[in-house]
Formats: C-alpha cells, sequence, structure tokens
C-alpha cells in the first residue's frame, strides 16, 4: 500500500483563462478496498483496537456506505470480527434480495461482516451510551468506530494526508462528509495556506463539529455544491464526471470526489480563485459508490457513470 500518493496535474483550458492551477492528489490509489480517507481513518484505529487487544471491531452506516465496505475488508485482513450497524430496518427483512441489489452490503458480508439492520429512530441514537451498552450486551466487548469512522485518531491520520511536498499549494480542497478528514487537513496545512471543504450533503451541524477539532481558523466550508443532499445527483454532475473521466482518465464518485471537483470548477469559473492560485484537490476514493448510484439512475431511465472512460 502507498501512504505517499502522487499529485496528478489537471489540465483544462478554462485553468489558464482565469490564471489557476489544479493538481489533484491521488489517494484513491492507495488501497483498492481500503480506498483514501477510510484508509487514513482506519489506521491508528486499528493500531489502537490491536493494543486494547479487542477481537471486534462494531460500527455503523448507510447502505452504500464506504465506511462499512472498508471496514468489512480491514476487519477481515487484520484478523477481526466486523459488526455493521446498518440503517434501514426494512433492508433485513429480505436480506437476500438486499443483497443482489446492494454490491456494498454484499461485499461487506462476503468479506465476512454480520450485518444488524435497525429502524432510523434507533440509529439516531448510534452515539449514546445507553444504546451502545445495549449492543455490547448483545455482541460483547468490542472496539467501537463511529459512523464514518471519525474520531480522534482517524483525524490523526488524515493529519498525514499531506506532505512537505504540498507546501507549494496556497489552497487545499476536499469533499467533507463528517467533517474528519477535513479536520485533519486544516491540522497539517501550512501557515499560508486555506482549506476548503465541499459538504456534501445539506447540513447545519459541520461548521461547530469542525471547530472542536482544530484551533486553526484558515478554512472555510463552501456550501453551494451539495446538489440537493447526500447521494442525490443531477444530469450536470452525471455529465461533468463522464466528461472528466473521459479527458483526465481519472473516476470521480457521485457522493464524493464528483461534487468536489464540480465545485471547484465552478469556482474557478465565477473568479473564487484569485489568479495565480495552485489548487490542491483530494481525491478520497470511495469509487465503489459509483455502482449503487448507477443502479438508481438505470431505474430512472438517466445516463449512468461511464466507468471504462467511454465516450
Amino acid at each position: 500500500m502507498l501512504e505517499s500518493t502522487i499529485n496528478t496535474p489537471i489540465i483544462e483550458s478554462v485553468f489558464k483563462e482565469h490564471g489557476v492551477s489544479l493538481h489533484l492528489k491521488r489517494e484513491d490509489l492507495i488501497h483498492p478496498y481500503i480506498s483514501g480517507n477510510k484508509f487514513r481513518k482506519l489506521k491508528y484505529n486499528l493500531l489502537e483496537a490491536q493494543t486494547q487487544k479487542k477481537k471486534t471491531l462494531l460500527t455503523f452506516g448507510g447502505a452504500y456506505s464506504n465506511h462499512i465496505h472498508a471496514t468489512a475488508f480491514a476487519g477481515k485482513k487484520y484478523g477481526f470480527r466486523t459488526i455493521g450497524i446498518i440503517r434501514g430496518e426494512e433492508l433485513g427483512n429480505n436480506l437476500e434480495k438486499t443483497l443482489e441489489g446492494n454490491t456494498t452490503l454484499a461485499f461487506a458480508r462476503a468479506q465476512g461482516m454480520e450485518l444488524y439492520f435497525v429502524t432510523r429512530s434507533n440509529y439516531k441514537l448510534k452515539e449514546t451510551a445507553s444504546y451502545i451498552s445495549q449492543l455490547k450486551d448483545k455482541f460483547g466487548d468490542f472496539y467501537l468506530l463511529p459512523e464514518g469512522g471519525t474520531n480522534a485518531l482517524a483525524i490523526k491520520g488524515c493529519e498525514e494526508v499531506l506532505s512537505t511536498s504540498d507546501s507549494n499549494y496556497d489552497y487545499i480542497c476536499c469533499a467533507v462528509g463528517t467533517g474528519g478528514t477535513l479536520s485533519g487537513l486544516i491540522n497539517s496545512s501550512y501557515l499560508h495556506q486555506k482549506v476548503l471543504g465541499f459538504p456534501v450533503l445539506k447540513e447545519g451541524y459541520l461548521h461547530q463539529e469542525i471547530e472542536k477539532n482544530t484551533s486553526n481558523t484558515r478554512w472555510e466550508l463552501n456550501r453551494k455544491h451539495y446538489l440537493g443532499g447526500y447521494a442525490k445527483t443531477n444530469p450536470d454532475l452525471i455529465s461533468f464526471i463522464n466528461r472528466f473521466s473521459k479527458i483526465h482518465q481519472i473516476l470521480l464518485d457521485p457522493i464524493y470526489t464528483g461534487k468536489l471537483l464540480f465545485g471547484i470548477f465552478n469556482e474557478i469559473v465565477t473568479g473564487y480563485f484569485p489568479k495565480n492560485s495552485r489548487i490542491l484537490a483530494i481525491h478520497t476514493g470511495g469509487l465503489q459508490g459509483i455502482t449503487g448510484v448507477n443502479s438508481k439512475l438505470q431505474k430512472q431511465g438517466l445516463d449512468i457513470i461511464k466507468t471504462n472512460y467511454e465516450s
């Protein structure tokens, strides 16, 4: 596995017109299954679980969660029993049918993860001591990984995304889900750099959550490009992702990195970035999510994301 990843230049005529440059840090190349920020978030948590001599990892996620996908593989690779608490009790009513239509959960189960489907109301209790106690009564002792994998050790791992060679950039840009990756980038950024987070869901709490993790104030959230909410897409986004992959031979997922690059391109065109700005965008992986989104798009008779750089 690679822990130091390459920065790929993205060459577009519009960048030259606006006097900026853009590179993409290929964190997606770290590992085919423990990809991007999921590798960074799990790294120190797995070491801590081993130190505590825990035999089981328990975590939470939605039906298409990158975190569930990565944790299942990592658990099998490093010898942990894994338990996934999945939002949506109805998904467990006919599990085989659910797995037929959901490659994320099917993959997790194939890695040995035990899947438990809970109501959305119970899922909301995932951070309460009483609910965690109930889970320990049911499953025994475990090492708890939060939804999305974000905790202090995850942020520590994400602080390692940037290297000394990244000091020549003026802006660091990243998609934001729970805020853990962005917090790590903020903490490890240089004094002259500004960190921009592009939330992928409509939210009102992220700013406060990130503030808990950093004293650095050289950052902001760009909330213009969540495009309807988490895992929501539109034809413009799909067209952008397909055009980008065809030109640059790099896949983007529609949940995180697609919205990130879509937002950066729009902000360049509208003049947000000053002339001569050097921008580094973080490719956080998550490409396994393409299959689930494509399935939904196909059912709606819409264009899908092309995964082989075809026209």
